[in-house]
């Protein structure tokens, strides 16, 4: 064992050279840092325990002394179980002798206290670093001692950092006047006590709690990955249950049979229902239309068959192509702004309880209220309004990259446009109708459909490039509708609503400024996407 610093080298060899008494009474022979072979007639050595012993104390004082170089090594052995280089850092030395993984999580601290007259400065591991046992490299004026009280005070103060049965490394250097100091607590003069006791501790512990709570860091936690199979709830089986259990004959239980067992029942206000993107697009269809697929699939003979031959009739009928193309990245300053719009308007409470919501069902078809329940709360919706938000949302973000329902044959585009303005005009007539009984008829019932079906005609043609680069909405040359945005996949919109949502793009939108416009069209499209008010049958 070698000490040494850049003027004095130090060597320790043969410890018990002259103790031949306690050479005999070692048992496992092993030498530590012995240059020589030993006499003859002299036992070979220490044992690996006292190798031990030595090689931590030295290290402990190899972190402590800096400038200082350190090397330690079983005698008969080529490698050194310590090698410290003078110039090393305390950070290194802790690196070199407890391992990478303390001194990547180490926290320099340093306090004083003129009053109480100490000096204290160290190392402490930080809230991501855990041990099973405290580790205090404890140094009272240059001397390696042992105080149980600082070590209770430490681990208390880490208590609140660590999880349970979770332990620091510290190492704390502690200057404190000598006449202040008591050496005289234990034969060994290993634990000493000293005067203010309490007061320096308490100080060191608050600078150190005061460090670790200003540690912005990431923390790391272990964790363990769920195991595939079923889980068992029950009591952990105690060991004459084990017993009992071995020797009667073994029985395999199958996953389904596992499945089958009944879980426990749970508190009704403390459940969330199955999220909605779990579930299995068959679980919206009728069990009569599942079931006449499946056996339409396996060729057998079905009284449903017509129903099965109708909902594959209703399939067929909506095709879906999709094209690869890449997205056009939109760069037009009032759209940006109406997305800035949407974000500085976001309520985030209620974002989060739609994003992680589970719809429980439809409770009044004729106003379009829901219920949905968000964690363990109940809400009432208006899912007219919500689709109307989710779909002008939608259409700002995707901007230019809208999908397209195109029409075979292509509809025409006055007769559609006279559909809806002689719908209009039938209302018009009954408000009017209802005026005159009330006494409120100001005269004002002119409606010429021929001229409103012209004017909006001749404005959505002139418009045809724009509308078809922007929403996918394309009108031929000569009056025929080719197609209209598709807003999301595997839902269609009503088209009976399809002639009023092309006449009201005449009158409702501000051609003649672009943010106003392209608000506008997308206020009207999101209209046109909301799902229409059910009605309830005779007898309901």
């Amino acid at each position: 064992m070698t000490a040494g610093s850049w003027c004095r080298p130090s060597l320790v060899s043969r410890l018990t050279r002259n103790l031949w008494p306690a050479a005999k009474a070692l048992r496992s022979p092993s030498r530590i840092c012995s240059t020589t072979s030993p006499p003859a007639g002299e036992p070979s050595g220490l044992p690996r325990t006292s190798t031990t012993r030595s090689s931590t104390w030295l290290g402990r004082y190899a972190v402590h002394c800096s400038n200082v170089a350190f090397s330690c090594k079983k005698h008969g052995e080529s490698s050194t179980s310590i090698a410290v280089q003078a110039t090393a850092s305390g950070l290194d030395r802790i690196r070199q002798i407890y391992g990478g993984s303390v001194a990547n999580e180490l926290t320099e601290f340093s306090t004083s206290d003129d009053r109480w007259a100490f000096k204290a400065e160290g190392l402490a591991t930080n809230a991501n670093y855990s041990t099973k046992k405290t580790t205090i490299l404890l140094f009272i004026n240059h001397r390696c001692v042992e105080s149980s009280n600082i070590r209770k005070a430490i681990e208390q103060t880490y208590s609140a950092f660590l999880p349970k049965n979770g332990h620091p490394f510290v190492y704390l250097s502690l200057e404190i006047d000598p006449q202040r100091v008591d050496v005289n607590v234990h034969p060994t003069k290993r634990e000493v006590n000293f005067l203010n006791e309490d007061e320096i501790i308490q100080a060191i512990c608050e600078h150190i709690r005061s460090k670790l709570a200003a540690v912005d860091a990431s923390r790391t936690f272990l964790t363990q990955s769920l195991l595939p199979g079923g889980t068992w709830s029950g009591p952990i089986p105690s060991p004459h249950d084990s017993a009992v259990a071995a020797a009667a004959p073994s029985k395999t239980i199958s996953g389904a049979a596992a499945a089958r067992k009944t879980p426990a029942r749970a508190n009704e206000n403390n459940l969330v229902r199955t999220d909605t993107n779990l579930r299995k697009i068959t679980s919206m269809l009728s069990p009569a239309a599942a079931t006449a697929t499946a056996t339409t699939t396996t060729g057998g003979p079905s009284s449903d068959a017509p129903a099965a031959a109708d909902l594959a009739a209703a399939a067929d009928a909506i095709a879906y192509e999709t094209v690869d193309r890449e997205a056009t990245a939109c760069r037009l300053i009032s759209v940006r702004e109406l997305r800035a719009a949407v974000r500085d308007d976001m309520h985030h409470e209620l974002t989060e309880v739609f994003a992680n919501h589970s719809f429980v069902g439809v409770v009044d078809e004729r106003r379009r209220l829901a219920a949905i329940q968000g964690g363990v709360k109940l809400y009432l919706v208006d899912y007219g309004r919500v689709c109307y938000e989710y779909f002008y949302q939608l259409g700002l973000t995707d901007f230019g990259n809208f999908g397209v329902i195109r029409f075979s044959p292509p509809l025409d585009l006055k007769e559609l446009l006279t559909l809806a303005a002689q719908q209009e005009k039938n209302a018009a007539a009954a408000a009017t109708a209802v005026a005159e009984d009330n006494g409120d008829n100001d005269g004002d019932d002119e409606f010429d459909v021929a001229e409103i079906v012209e004017l909006v005609g001749e404005q959505l043609i002139e418009r045809r490039e724009m509308l078809l680069e922007y929403f996918s909405l394309e009108i031929s040359p000569t009056g025929e509708l080719l197609s209209i945005p598709l807003l999301v996949k595997g839902y269609n919109p009503a088209i009976v609503k399809l002639p009023r949502f092309l006449l009201r793009l005449g009158p409702h939108v501000n051609w003649g400024e672009e943010k106003a416009c392209f608000e506008d069209f997308l206020k009207e499209l999101a209209s046109f996407y909301v799902p229409e008010q059910l009605t309830r049958h005779a007898g309901e």
